[in-house]
């Protein structure tokens, strides 16, 4: 077998290692984050999604499923990417700072019955823990998809919010169970919302 097969072969044996480790710990949190957007979404409330490079786009593709659909036709879901908005961010980012990108955004558009969506993969952006201040102060509850320690954006979760947190290390790993854990909430949102909300 030559190196590079060699290699690959090796990261796929890691990733579905890293999978049944994360079945095991993310399982009932997803479940429980599903329950928790559901209820939100049923209330009239949204998703607010944010998170940085590989993040943004997971954020992106969670809205993008909701608005749209994922696998059931169904009502769209009212969920906003606050990663999409070039002008909103480059304005943010220059005038103020870019540690305030995702919550100068949470303070405009977030509600009591909205859910904030926080990714990332190290848990140390520190721009998606001053959303999830911003969320807090807002009276909404946060869903944040972590990894490693959980890092600054564990830490400024509270005991109403619900952590999905990928029990590894490496990024790449991370992220693919967040695309994994972000299709199972979606998964369940088809289920629990499909013949509920209106068009």
């Amino acid at each position: 077998m030559d190196a590079e097969t060699a290699l690959v072969k090796s990261e796929f044996a890691e990733s579905l290692e890293a999978n049944r480790k994360a079945a095991r710990a993310l399982a009932g949190p997803v479940a429980e984050a599903a329950r928790l957007i559901a209820a939100s979404l049923r209330a009239g409330g949204k998703v607010l999604s944010c998170g940085n490079g590989g993040s943004a786009a997971d954020a992106q593709h969670f809205a993008s499923e909701l608005l749209n659909r994922f696998e059931t036709e169904r009502a769209s879901l009212a969920a906003v990417a606050l990663t999409t908005d070039a002008s909103t961010l480059t304005s943010i980012a220059n005038d103020r700072d870019y540690r305030e990108v995702f919550s100068r955004q949470v303070n405009g558009l977030g509600q009591p019955d909205d859910i904030l969506l926080a990714i990332s993969t190290s848990g140390a952006s520190p721009n998606v823990a001053a959303a999830v201040d911003a969320a807090h102060r807002a009276g909404m509850r946060v869903v944040a998809l972590t990894g490693r320690d959980g890092g600054q954006v564990s830490e400024a979760l509270d005991e109403n919010d619900v952590e999905l947190r990928v029990p590894h290390v490496r990024t790449a790993r991370i992220q693919e169970m967040h695309l994994l854990a972000i299709h199972c909430l979606c998964r369940l949102l088809d289920d629990a919302c499909g013949n509920e909300v209106p068009t």
